[in-house]
């Protein structure tokens, strides 16, 4: 028997003792008699991992995922579960001499990804750097003058690196964070513990902490969201770059691709031999941060 329906057969009277070990907010739902939202906790409560989820398992968690946002924004959203497609493996490719600092990639990658506004956690850093130098622990991070760009200055955007041999996935103790077919590296946010040593590993601070509620307005919420991407989180996990799966896997441009105004960034399949990322890999001159780590980066830098 189904757990919402053996509660649904409990009673309400019951199920309040039953989960007063559990927590006060069950208890509650028990006693006010609102037995869809009490289901809808305890489903949540006893939620697999999305990876170990049969497709019926899967449809209830988004219907009761959807139903949750709807209750939090008043807003319907749309959570996608497209998985990965044969035979491609995503990559980026970012032109050093056309970045220009306007940051309008960090601008476009809050809307799409639906990032709290009020921590401003934003998965896209564009450092300040000095000419000549690629000392990055020397970068400025939080440039503000009034135009750009800065004489003697040039502007390296970091996000995560989709790596190879990622070290966060590695120092993960409950497998919430794992690399799919097509090379992005995602997070089952319900699955994660917030222990943070998926940020402690990674060498591109490219992991951030929601230490507070995500503040995001409804009229600012995009409705269009991949259960692994750019679903609305919660306190206490971790979030990260995903490639715009959302997006990608119905065969668009990231957000910060599409926002890019002097076409300094190159995203596509990078087992396509016709692809434009194929072209940049094979008739410029390349390179990766922090190459020397053995991670193996899927996002590669190069100059006119």
């Amino acid at each position: 028997m189904k757990r919402r329906r053996f509660f649904g057969k409990l009673g309400t009277a019951s199920v309040a003792g039953a989960t007063a070990a559990s927590g006060g907010t069950l208890a509650a739902k028990a006693m006010s008699g609102n037995t869809e939202e009490l289901n809808d906790l305890w489903d949540s409560f006893f939620q697999k991992h999305y990876r170990r989820m049969n497709p019926e398992e899967l449809r209830e968690t988004i219907a009761r995922l959807e139903r949750r946002a709807r209750k939090r924004f008043g807003k319907n959203i749309n959570i996608d579960t497209n998985p990965a497609e044969k035979g491609v493996l995503f990559g980026y490719a970012l032109n050093i001499s056309k970045c220009k600092g306007y940051r309008k990639c960090v601008d476009a990658c809050v809307d799409e990804n639906n990032q709290s506004r009020d921590t401003q956690i934003q998965f896209i850093r564009v450092l300040e750097m000095e000419k000549g130098s690629m000392n990055l622990e020397e970068s400025e991070h939080y440039y503000n003058p009034e135009t750009v760009p800065q004489e003697g200055k040039f502007y390296l955007p970091v996000q995560c690196m989709q790596c190879e041999n990622p070290p966060c996935v590695h120092a993960c103790p409950v497998k919430a964070t794992w690399t799919e077919e097509d090379g992005i590296i995602v997070i089952d946010y319900d699955w994660c513990i917030g222990c943070r040593y998926c940020m402690t590993a990674c060498p591109y601070w490219a992991r951030h902490f929601n230490w507070n509620e995500p503040q995001l307005p409804t009229e600012e919420l995009n409705p269009d969201t991949h259960y692994l991407g750019n679903r609305p989180r919660s306190r206490g996990v971790t979030e990260k770059c995903t490639f715009c799966v959302q997006r990608t896997r119905k065969g668009r441009q990231p957000a910060c691709q599409e926002a890019c105004p002097t076409g300094a960034r190159i995203f596509g399949n990078l087992l396509d031999p016709e692809s434009e990322i194929r072209y940049v890999l094979e008739h410029k001159t390349v390179f990766r941060l922090k190459e020397e780590l053995g991670t193996e980066p899927k996002f590669w830098y190069f100059t006119d």
